[in-house]
């Protein structure tokens, strides 16, 4: 049984529009991302996100409605499972709501359009139409009267007419302006290609006639007004023209034609350079921003006659953005450009030219990715325990000149700043004002096992480490130090506290500890002091102006003090954590008598080794956060009257107990820096408590260090150094860029050189010719510098790219890069189709060709087995040998049609098939003068495109399609007979809704207690991550159940059904509901339900309500 959830969200932009949703006064952003739509406010810093919700399908069309009797516009939303709804915005939830529900458009017997969805209203809105299917137009009256007294329908949708038209290759649609208020009919021109591959364009009425007594209207499209022949072969897209002007635009590789319906009167004009336009943005009545396939900006304006004729056009460049997918004009001259394969930006528009006011990073397509460790660095495809944010990915995205190699990591961003020195043996750290009037922090106290060092900073940042500070003793490591009211400096080490004057350094009060006993941990706040002596006493002493003992309790041998605090927000107590009883009690302070007292673990050695009390949510009461010894953190909600715990929760970090800083976030706020093997920020976020790993691979303790020079910043120490850093306030995904400005078709990665091989493709203009040049590089882990450039032969791409480790002959292990390439010109080289060719990296970091082979078919994928190399040429398969000379064929296998990829394990293959799925052969050595062979073992006998492929437990592989599903396929190897031996059987499935490009391979070392198993990343078309999982047997049913309750009490916008959604379906097969596949974005969305609803789900599944928040809580911290 399969799990998945997203890592990365999809940040590909393919629909975008400008309307009044959130406020009746002021339009806002709403752009689509795959399942997702996001609302964005214009500021005077560009665009601000204001809302996000998912949606149950991939958006394929937005349009604005406006109801009669709302104040604002409704949303209309279409998806690629063929149905559509509206929305409204909630102004007291600040939620979506539901106004239409949806409406399924499927229709079996029907072909797709070749182009995609389109969703077009009349000017005069009256009726919105669908291009779904060839041939066909779905045509939704816009309802304009109500049909009884009282009805409040006025603007809404009315019952979906479908009407056929005649022209089945409809290139652009528009609908036209009406040039007087007499026109009843809409007019559609349909710039459509023919059987002879001739452009026309032709206009046609809409006849719609309302049904009635339940039955449905009906509408055709029979009535011509006019038709237009003869157009440029690479005319695109017909922008209809407003009044004053009338008519229509047809934009064209070539030139742009002006069309004076219904006249058939033509103005012609040539660009300066061919083009290819892909999308358009009306600004005015005469003004237009045209976009064009190599990211060049154009602005369009009509020049009129004195009687308001089109005399002629201006196109001019006014800028270069990335290539786009959508335009929208917004306020004040600035317009979004929404992108599929590369950054959306926002733009200012200015006299001729245009200026970059803000970007939103995307990286679609991912073409290929590589996965990296940056912890341990174990070996390729590793991954921690705790966190997939852990783990580091490297992708291609984008294309031609929006390519670029992305590195992203999911999880709270650790900045550094600077770091100031070697330093080993770190305890603490402490950060110090030296003068009561200086805001900010400006000394640095380092504590080791047997000495404290004291650094001071400038305003400027420049550091100096001084030999003597305000009297503190730095002969000893130091447990706290502070700053304290009236001037007052506390220092306290493992055998006194010492009270200072912050001014002279005069000491003003010392309290030593009894002789022979040890001070072994200490807390304080502004008021009090609280001390562990021996491990065995509680000792409190008073605050600011003397040291004074106001009670002390002796616990015994018996109950010894493992840790303790004094919080800052409840004075009145002391939490004590002890070592024997694996308690935690909460404490009078003045007297230290006990107000409750809970057990936390047992006594085997799940014991508390830290404590802390803060205020994380807000609105809420204050949390108690308590570390174990075995790496457990748990929680309580503590009562701010009665002092006592309630809502215990549990949470696992790692497997060593961690260690506590409270970090001030604003308001009376704070996250918790959480110090263990896996360093991590805990915050508040929604209501509930987050867990989120940090990207620092080491951390032995902080501090908070808000200097001058260094605002909000960190002190932070590893086993090695002591660093200066910035930490986020919560969890985001990271993204590091270089620009390649070529297509990254292929990446791969090697940990012992440090550096990436890439495959690319650039392409570029020459006097109006389109020339590709593919090319090899090599490129520096850590700065992302290019080290090096193999340019590939003229009319020859880049196919396929890996890092292997290969005998060259003489047993010899050695590092080398694998690139697979095909030839675009199949006459030039005779049978040479593309070539393998094999690259060493020097000891200077260039590449060096060992050896090459010309090969019949292009080398789509490949791989490493029993040491040779294996090729997925067209219709084959292929193992060659290799020495440090040659490639020498072993064996091959025929493929069904062409293979796409190939998933190595041993001496198995899995082959993904580009339209018979999964096929599996294994490599066999021959014997007794035989040759080597490649044997199939198994087989996927559906039809699937598949796309990727990848090995993700024994004797099973995970399979994606091109049609956006995921299939586990499992070979049963005990089965009774040979064919059910040979059949891959589907043991889950699911409808992800995005095409996967690749698929890697995680090994994780999970621990016995792991809810799922990580597997695989996946990187899809639209700029996805997704963590895929195996469901520990133990989990499978609670989680299976979880997803119905959820999926049947949480709605979506729309009222989709979950199952509906998810199910799988491609050309050959619709399933009703996803097969054995848990979606993790689904059961996450328990934690954002009310209280009331949650306990419903919890009741539902059978389990505890905590039960429940945990399962769901140490899922989302996989991603």
């Amino acid at each position: 049984m399969a799990y998945l959830a997203p890592i990365h969200r999809p940040t590909s932009i393919r629909h975008a529009l400008k309307i009044n949703f959130l406020s009746p006064d002021e339009e806002c952003l709403i752009v689509a991302k795959a399942n997702r739509i996001e609302i964005y406010a214009q500021t005077s810093d560009g665009l601000s996100l204001q809302h996000a919700k998912v949606i149950y399908g991939k958006v394929t069309m937005l349009q604005r409605l406006r109801p009669a009797l709302s104040t604002t516009d409704h949303l209309f939303i279409g998806t690629d499972r063929l149905t559509f709804f509206t929305v409204s915005w909630d102004f007291q939830t600040k939620q979506l709501r539901t106004e239409m529900s949806y409406v399924d458009q499927a229709d079996m017997m029907a072909r797709d359009s070749q182009n995609e969805d389109r969703c077009l209203i009349d000017p005069t809105r009256r009726v919105m139409t669908l291009e779904l299917f060839e041939g066909v137009i779905t045509v939704l009256p816009i309802l304009q009267r109500s049909s009884k007294k009282g009805d409040v329908d006025i603007g809404t949708l009315g019952e979906p007419v479908p009407a056929r038209i005649p022209e089945l290759f409809v290139r652009s649609a528009a609908f036209l302006h009406p040039r007087s208020s007499g026109i009843k009919k809409p007019a559609l021109a349909l710039l459509y290609e023919d059987n002879d591959q001739k452009v026309h364009i032709i206009v046609r009425f809409l006849d719609y006639t309302a049904g009635g007594s339940g039955e449905p209207g009906s509408a055709n499209f029979e009535k011509v007004e006019s038709s237009y022949e003869d157009f440029d072969l690479g005319a695109s897209h017909v922008i209809p023209v407003p009044a004053p002007a009338y008519g229509m635009l047809v934009l064209s590789e070539t030139s742009i034609t002006y069309v004076n319906d219904p006249d058939d009167e033509r103005l012609f004009k040539s660009l300066r350079e061919p083009t290819i336009f892909v999308t358009w943005e009306q600004i005015d009545s005469q003004t237009w921003l045209l976009a064009d396939e190599y990211g060049k900006l154009y602005l369009l304006i009509l020049t009129l006659n004195d009687d308001k004729t089109v005399s002629s056009w201006e196109v001019d460049v006014i800028g270069a953005t990335s290539r786009a997918s959508v335009l929208v004009y917004l306020d004040g001259g600035y317009v979004f450009v929404g992108s599929h394969q590369g950054d959306s930006q926002v733009f200012k528009i200015q006299a001729e030219s245009i200026s970059l006011v803000q970007t939103i990073s995307n990286i679609a397509p991912i073409l290929d990715f590589t996965v990296m460790d940056m912890g341990s660095r174990a070996g390729e495809g590793q991954t921690s325990e705790y966190s997939s944010g852990q783990a580091r990915i490297v992708t291609g995205s984008g294309a031609f000149q929006d390519g670029s190699l992305r590195s992203v990591r999911s999880g709270v961003g650790l900045e550094e700043l600077g770091v100031l020195g070697e330093m080993d043996h770190i305890t603490n750290l402490f950060a110090l004002r030296s003068g009561s009037s200086i805001a900010h922090t400006d000394v640095l106290l380092v504590s080791f096992v047997d000495e404290t060092r004291v650094f001071k900073f400038s305003s400027e940042g420049e550091v100096e480490e001084v030999d003597d500070y305000k009297g503190l003793s730095l002969s000893k490591g130091t447990l706290l130090a502070s700053n304290l009211p009236q001037d007052r400096l506390l220092q306290i080490t493992s055998c006194s506290v010492r009270l200072l004057d912050l001014e002279n350094g005069m000491l003003v009060s010392e309290w030593s500890s009894p002789e022979g006993q040890a001070i072994t941990a200490a807390s304080a706040n502004d008021q009090h002091v609280a001390l562990s002596i021996g491990g065995v006493e509680a000792v409190i002493l008073s605050l600011p102006e003397e040291l004074r003992v106001v009670t002390r309790k002796s616990f015994g041998a018996q109950s010894q003090i493992a840790c303790l605090t004094i919080p800052s927000i409840l004075s009145e107590i002391c939490i004590i954590g002890f070592w024997q009883s694996a308690t935690v009690a909460i404490l009078r302070l003045h007297t230290l008598e006990d107000i409750e007292t809970v057990t936390v673990g047992d006594e085997a050695g799940a014991v508390p080794r830290s404590v802390l009390l803060t205020q994380v949510l807000p609105e809420q009461p204050p949390t108690l956060f308590v570390a174990m010894a075995d790496g457990n953190v748990i929680t309580f909600s503590v009562d701010k009257n009665k002092f006592t715990l309630f809502a215990k929760k549990s949470i696992i970090l790692g497997t060593q107990h961690a260690d506590f800083e409270a970090l001030p976030r604003g308001d009376g706020l704070f996250n918790v820096f959480a110090t263990c093997e896996h360093p991590s920020l805990i915050y508040g976020s929604e209501g509930r408590i987050v867990y989120s790993a940090v990207t620092a691979e080491k951390a032995t303790c902080i501090c908070q260090f808000d200097s001058e020079a260094y605002p909000g910043a960190i002190a932070i120490a590893t086993p090695e150094d002591l660093k200066i850093a910035l930490v986020d306030t919560e969890r985001t995904t990271h993204v590091q860029t270089l620009r390649v400005h070529e297509t990254v078709r292929r990446v791969a990665y090697s940990t012992k050189l440090k550096a990436f091989g890439l495959g690319t493709i650039r392409r570029t203009l020459r006097e109006n010719v389109e020339l590709v040049q593919s090319r090899f590089k090599l490129a520096d882990e850590v700065l992302f510098k290019e080290l090096d450039t193999y340019k590939l032969n003229d009319d020859e791409l880049v196919e396929s790219v890996i890092r292997a480790d290969l005998d060259e002959g003489h047993g010899k292990i050695s590092e080398r890069f694998i690139v697979g390439t095909a030839s675009l010109d199949d006459e030039r080289n005779g049978s040479i189709r593309g070539r393998i060719i094999v690259f060493e990296v020097t000891q200077e970091r260039t590449l060096k060709v060992v050896t090459e082979l010309g090969v019949k078919g292009a080398c789509r994928a490949l791989g490493v087995v029993a040491g040779n190399i294996v090729a997925a040429l067209i219709k084959t398969v292929v193992v060659y040998s290799f020495s440090s000379t040659s490639l020498t064929k072993l064996c091959s296998y025929r493929t069904s049609t062409a293979p796409i990829d190939l998933s190595v394990t041993g001496s198995t293959i899995a082959i993904a098939d580009l339209m018979k799925s999964v096929s599996v052969v294994e490599f066999r050595r021959g014997s007794a003068g035989l040759p080597d062979t490649l044997v199939e073992v198994a087989r996927h006998f559906q039809t699937a495109w598949g796309t990727a492929v990848a090995h993700v437990a024994e004797d099973t592989w995970l399979e994606a399609d091109a049609e956006g599903n995921l299939m586990v396929l499992h070979q049963n190897v005990g089965g009774v007979t040979e064919d059910d031996r040979r059949r891959l059987e589907v043991t889950s499935e699911i409808r992800l809704g995005e095409m996967v490009n690749r698929m890697r391979r995680v090994n994780v070392e999970a621990g016995p207690e792991a809810l799922v198993l990580p597997r695989a990343f996946l990187g899809t078309v639209d700029g996805g991550v997704y963590l895929f999982a195996l469901i520990a047997p133990a989990m499978q049913d609670r989680l299976m159940r979880l997803q119905a309750c959820v999926a049947a009490l949480v709605q979506s916008p729309g009222g989709v059904p979950f199952n509906q959604y998810r199910a799988f379906k491609n050309s050959v097969r619709a399933a009703e509901e996803p097969f054995r596949f848990v979606d993790g974005e689904l059961v996450e969305r328990f934690l954002d339900c009310a209280p009331g609803l949650q306990e419903e789900i919890a009741e539902g599944v059978g389990v505890d309500v905590e039960d429940v928040r945990g399962i769901v809580e140490s899922l989302r911290r996989l991603h």
